[in-house]
């Protein structure tokens, strides 16, 4: 806890009212949405055979699919009408990768929000030294929005074809004893897909919000200033001089130096102690008193 209450304690909170840690807190709000929304679905839909024969028939033939949606693996048993045998018929089409892509991409996304807001919230000097900080996650940023727009209009496509090999009119066709005219085949309860439809929305707002994001990151850069002229590395950045000194305004002699350098105070012609006459220029932090000459 004491760990804890020192980070806590050193943090620098105030970044997050800011755009730059703002908007990483929305990626990894809609990271999550992103990748939960399609990474745990789970769909079923109904359809019903009725031969000419009732006790051949099935009313209620269950078909199950889920993520990451290799719906050629996913099989049912429906009945021939023919003497109460049963055929096994699976569904068409292997849509995991683009799933998947999308799921990935959305992890990631969201580890790395994490981490780029922890950067932000207790080493924000050292993400903001020389610029190097800032330039790599502006990198990393690009790159990130371009992957969703792919994985985006992929899971998108994917998602098409997942409706498609899911429609029970459709499936229907692949069950040979509705191919008779005396056996009625129909569906009885079609997949709920919003959730999937939501994480293609998801997707693409994570998209936006990534793009969005690259131009407050850039201004970190500094090389909009190295493009203008204007940009000093850090380690060529010198101090600002204090405006006032304690008690009143910080004076400094101009003409002071070490060398060479012109002196307030001379030294006056006269005799020293032991009797002698000392002559020339001699620095004196206050003089107190003159030399009478007889």
């Amino acid at each position: 806890m004491d760990v804890v209450n020192q980070l806590v304690a050193q943090g620098q909170f105030t970044v997050l009212k800011q755009p730059l840690g703002f908007i990483k807190i929305l990626q990894w709000i809609f990271a999550i949405f992103a990748f939960s929304t399609c990474g745990s679905y789970s769909g079923m839909f109904k359809m019903s055979v009725e031969c000419k024969n009732r006790t051949e028939s099935d009313l209620g033939i269950e078909v199950e699919f889920e993520y990451p949606f290799r719906l050629h693996q996913v099989y049912f048993d429906s009945p021939t009408c023919k003497g109460g045998h049963k055929e096994r018929l699976f569904l068409v089409g292997d849509y995991s990768s683009s799933a998947e892509f999308f799921v990935t991409i959305a992890v990631f996304s969201f580890l790395y929000s994490m981490a780029a807001l922890s950067a932000y919230c207790f080493v924000l000097e050292k993400y903001r030294e020389n610029c190097k900080g800032a330039q790599i996650d502006f990198v990393v940023s690009a790159v990130f929005a371009f992957m969703w727009l792919v994985c985006s209009c992929a899971w998108a496509k994917g998602l098409s074809d997942v409706k498609t090999a899911t429609d029970p009119e459709r499936v229907i066709t692949l069950i040979t004893a509705c191919d008779e005219e005396e056996t009625r085949c129909h569906e009885v309860h079609e997949p709920k897909v919003s959730g999937l439809n939501t994480s293609v929305a998801f997707g693409f707002i994570n998209l936006i919000l990534w793009i969005g994001n690259l131009w407050f990151v850039f201004k970190e850069t500094g090389w909009m200033a190295a493009i203008s002229g204007t940009y000093v590395p850090s380690q060529e950045k010198q101090p600002a001089p204090d405006a006032f000194a304690q008690g009143g305004y910080a004076q400094q002699d101009p003409y002071a130096g070490s060398q060479g350098g012109y002196q307030p105070e001379y030294g006056q012609q006269g005799y020293n102690e032991e009797g002698g006459y000392s002559q020339g220029y001699e620095q004196q932090p206050q003089p107190t008193s003159f030399a009478n000459q007889m």
